[in-house]
């Protein structure tokens, strides 16, 4: 008797492919790392072959993975289309998320893959630009969401989903940060880590210099990997061979780094409201801790 393809399970693999982790994936498909073990162990015995070998720690597609990955993508996709072209509430239309470059690299891609899986119907632009420019992009509704670093003046109309460490690095491969006075590479003179990187050095006594400028993280993370300069970046934006710095390094405590949702208020949208859930549970790490507790 053939031996269907459970699309659940495929779905879980497509995630753990998209993320590259089991317990990455498992927050995608909303189920514990053990139970996306479990459904693992059941493909792999329903295909009657190894779909993943071990790396070091990692664990990456084998051969008979990679085949499977491309029929696995095209039955998730045609299970999502199926269900939705029998429901009446199927979204369709365009709809536009603005996020800083500093969380892009990390928040992106389960954000939008999460996000094609329910509405695959559905045209989403990404904008990339610093949180101040988001700002201001919503307030003339040239956005419908917006995933900002929440501020004393941009918080006022944000909801905060997720609290992250602040921190001093440098490269891990050159002693730039023993220099004096300090080298810097910063965001532009508008960008609150910059004055609170500046601030807590001159209240530690400890010279410093900015060296480097930019408003994209990218650039940013070039100067520090390359050993000319130090910064600071929130937990999520480190990047292989970057140094975390702390006080045995002589940099003093930062404060941490809220990340919120602003939304336009003028011209609300089932899409915008649907995207906007799929970023929340993404980010969300709040009411983690607080169940935690």
């Amino acid at each position: 008797m053939t031996v269907l393809l459970d699309p659940d399970q495929l779905r879980t693999f497509v995630a753990i492919a998209e993320t590259g982790s089991f317990t990455r994936a498992a927050e995608v498909v909303h189920k514990t790392q053990s139970a996306v073990s479990m459904q693992m162990k059941r493909l792999e015995d329903r295909v009657g072959r190894p779909i993943f070998t071990r790396d070091g720690r990692a664990s990456r597609l084998t051969e008979d993975g990679e085949r499977l990955l491309d029929y696995a993508r095209r039955i998730v996709k045609l299970n999502l289309e199926a269900i939705g072209s029998f429901t009446d509430t199927a979204l369709s239309g365009r709809v536009c998320l603005g996020v800083p470059d500093d969380y892009a690299d990390r928040y992106l891609p389960d954000i939008m893959a999460r996000f094609w899986r329910t509405h695959p119907s559905v045209e989403l632009t990404v904008l990339c630009e610093p949180s101040s420019d988001l700002v201001q992009r919503i307030a003339t509704g040239a956005v419908d969401i917006a995933i900002i670093t929440a501020t004393e003046i941009t918080a006022r109309n944000a909801h905060v989903i997720r609290r992250e460490r602040l921190l001093w690095v440098s490269s891990a491969r050159h002693a730039i940060h023993l220099e004096t006075p300090v080298p810097l590479a910063l965001g532009r003179p508008t960008c609150q880590w910059r004055d609170i990187a500046v601030a807590r050095l001159a209240a530690a006594g400890r010279p410093h210099r900015i060296l480097y400028t930019s408003p994209n993280s990218g650039a940013v993370a070039a100067a520090v990997l390359a050993g000319l300069a130090v910064s600071v970046f929130p937990e999520s934006a480190l990047r292989p061979g970057m140094r975390v710095l702390g006080t045995a390094d002589g940099y003093p405590p930062l404060p941490p780094c809220d990340i919120g949702l602003l939304r336009n208020r003028h011209e609300p949208s089932p899409l915008a409201d649907a995207l906007a859930q799929h970023v929340i549970q993404g980010l969300d790490n709040l009411n983690e801790a607080e169940a935690a507790q």
